[in-house]
C-alpha cells in the first residue's frame, strides 16, 4: 500500500485507542457500588493557592468495599478536603475524625442501578460514534488521496482493513460495556 494510506491508517487506529480509553476512564467514574480511590479524581481542592487534584495533597486507599480514607500530608487540609468532597456533588457525606476523612459508599438501589446501567449505555454509544467518525475520516481522507493518484486498489483495501478495524473496535466497546453493567448490576 502507500505511504500516505498507511499513515491514515495508523492515524485512524491511534484515534479509535483513544476513544477507548476515554470510554474507560468514563467508565471508571461510574460508581458501581463499591468503593474506588478514582471516584474522587474530580476532586480538586485550594492548596497554597493553587487549584490541585485530591490525589496530590493526601494519599488515597480502600480498607474495604464500602469505605474510601483520605490520609492528607498535612492536618490542615482535613477540613478543606472535607468540603471539596461535598462541592463535587458527587452524593458522598465525608465524616471527618481528626487525622483522616472517611467517604462511606452507600449502597445502591435498584433504582439507582438501572439509571447507572442506561449511564454506561450512553457512554458506549458516544465511544462507538467517536469510531465511526473515525472511520468515516479516514475513508474520505483515503478517497482525496485517489484523487491525486494514489492506485484505487490501494483505497478500496484501506476501506475494507478500516472496517475491519472499526468492528474489532466496536467489540473492544461492547465487552468493557458488558463488564461494567455485569458489575453494576451485581449486587
Amino acid at each position: 500500500m502507500n505511504e500516505n494510506i498507511n499513515i491514515l491508517f495508523a492515524d485512524a487506529e491511534e484515534k479509535m485507542n483513544n476513544a477507548i480509553s476515554h470510554l474507560t476512564r468514563e467508565l471508571s467514574k461510574i460508581r458501581a457500588g463499591k468503593a474506588n480511590p478514582q471516584m474522587l479524581d474530580s476532586v480538586t481542592v485550594e492548596y497554597y493557592g493553587t487549584t490541585t487534584p485530591l490525589s496530590q495533597v493526601s494519599n488515597i486507599n480502600t480498607p474495604d468495599a464500602r469505605t474510601i480514607v483520605i490520609h492528607p500530608w498535612e492536618k490542615s487540609m482535613l477540613e478543606v478536603i472535607e468540603k471539596a468532597i461535598m462541592a463535587a456533588n458527587l452524593g458522598f457525606n465525608p465524616q471527618n475524625d481528626g487525622t483522616v476523612v472517611r467517604v462511606i459508599v452507600p449502597p445502591l438501589t435498584e433504582e439507582r442501578r438501572r439509571e447507572l446501567v442506561k449511564q454506561v449505555r450512553s457512554e458506549g454509544e458516544s465511544a462507538k460514534v467517536s469510531i465511526r467518525n473515525v472511520r468515516r475520516d479516514a475513508i474520505d481522507s483515503a478517497k482525496k488521496l485517489e484523487k491525486k493518484g494514489v492506485p484505487e486498489d490501494n483505497v478500496k483495501t484501506f476501506e475494507k482493513e478500516v472496517q475491519e478495524l472499526t468492528n474489532n473496535f466496536t467489540k473492544k466497546i461492547d465487552s468493557l460495556l458488558k463488564n461494567k453493567e455485569e458489575d453494576i448490576m451485581n449486587i
